[in-house]
């Protein structure tokens, strides 16, 4: 991200969520996503989840969703792909309406080469191969996707949710960056 403008903050993300009707936030905060976490916990207005394997996330906001809730899940890529049957077998199936936020570690490692999930780049020490494995994963279960890379990519929050809406299914955007912590000033 290039100014200071443009940085995505927990603050701004935050503001972006309630204004959709986002009710709860589900997810293990990881490095990129604690500011995000942090904000929300203080500020009240969407209740947070914590849980302790991402899978779970997927069957509690099912759970939510079916009780008139608007969930939304924030993980980490690996723990998308630890949570796929959940992912598949409940909100796929029951056709939940889902945003996803889903912090892409390890996406810096991919500048520069179009890398495929084969052995070869898969056993490379200077590549993060769950950044190699999360958009094939992505599509390969179907599950529409964008890259939120900044804060004047807020709008894309907007289309994701409704294009969950509309389609009855989940959608994800793939964050690249650390979420800001606007009290600092500095990246979570």
């Amino acid at each position: 991200m290039g100014n200071p403008g443009d940085r995505l903050t927990a603050s701004l993300l935050a503001r972006e969520l309630e204004g959709l009707g986002i009710t709860h936030v589900l997810g293990i905060p990881d490095n990129a996503s604690a500011a995000l976490f942090r904000r929300l916990e203080a500020e009240g207005r969407i209740r947070v989840l914590t849980v302790t394997r991402e899978g779970d996330a997927f069957a509690i906001a099912a759970g939510l969703w079916i009780g008139g809730k608007e969930p939304a899940v924030l993980i980490q890529n690996t723990g998308l792909l630890e949570s796929g049957d959940s992912l598949r077998g409940t909100v796929m199936r029951m056709r939940v309406p889902l945003l996803c936020l889903v912090t892409w570690r390890g996406q810096a490692t991919l500048r520069g080469g179009d890398l495929r999930p084969d052995p070869e780049t898969l056993s490379r020490s200077d590549v993060d191969s769950v950044a190699v494995l999360t958009e094939p994963t992505l599509r390969a279960w179907g599950v529409a996707y964008d890259v939120l890379r900044g804060g004047d990519d807020l709008w894309k929050v907007r289309a994701a949710v409704e294009l969950a809406r509309s389609r009855s299914a989940p959608a994800a955007l793939l964050i690249p960056d650390s979420i800001a912590d606007d009290d600092e000033g500095t990246t979570a």
